[in-house]
């Protein structure tokens, strides 16, 4: 449970609410760039449940009921660097446990194309997800990687993921 991992005792928490953030930078210089790609998923979710999304504290936010759950959707505002920030103030604000958080990211290092779901584990060096273990204090939280990996053997690992997809 996410406040007994903050705060050493347990709260009651609502079981039936869910958190999936997707990360990204804001601004339109990085929209639709492959290191935005939790910012699409989200987008892409907004689009196919018609959600209301508000810019609130630490992020644009909406909602929506699916089967009895209450679906949080989150891109947090803090650039994809200070992520954790954000889905920490969201998780407690909003009461949700630990295992119903789902962070949607990109990954450099699967390929392209492959996505990769796991219910904790390691940053694998992405900064966003080393900034969100910081915040939760753990690492045991599920995320859904999407591969963006090159093709090419040598390349600026910046100027890559900040690029936009090609055909």
């Amino acid at each position: 449970m996410l406040f007994k991992w903050l705060f050493g005792k347990a709260k009651p928490i609502d079981m039936t609410k869910y958190l999936i953030v997707g990360l990204g930078n804001t601004g339109n210089e990085y929209h639709k760039t492959r290191h935005n790609i939790g910012f699409d998923v989200i987008d892409f979710m907004v689009n196919k449940f018609e959600v209301q999304m508000m810019d609130l504290k630490l992020g644009a936010k909406g909602s929506f009921s699916h089967k009895g759950k209450k679906i949080i959707l989150l891109k947090p505002s803090t650039f994809m660097n200070l992520s954790g920030k954000s889905v920490r103030y969201w998780a407690l604000k909003e009461n949700i446990a630990l295992q119903n958080i789902l962070i949607i990211t990109d990954d450099l290092h699967l390929p392209f194309g492959l996505m990769r779901l796991k219910g904790k584990g390691s940053d694998g060096g992405h900064n966003g997800l080393k900034d969100i273990e910081s915040w939760l204090k753990t690492s045991k939280y599920p995320r859904l990687r999407f591969g963006i990996k090159s093709l090419e053997k040598t390349f600026n690992q910046v100027d890559f993921v900040l690029g936009k997809f090609t055909n």
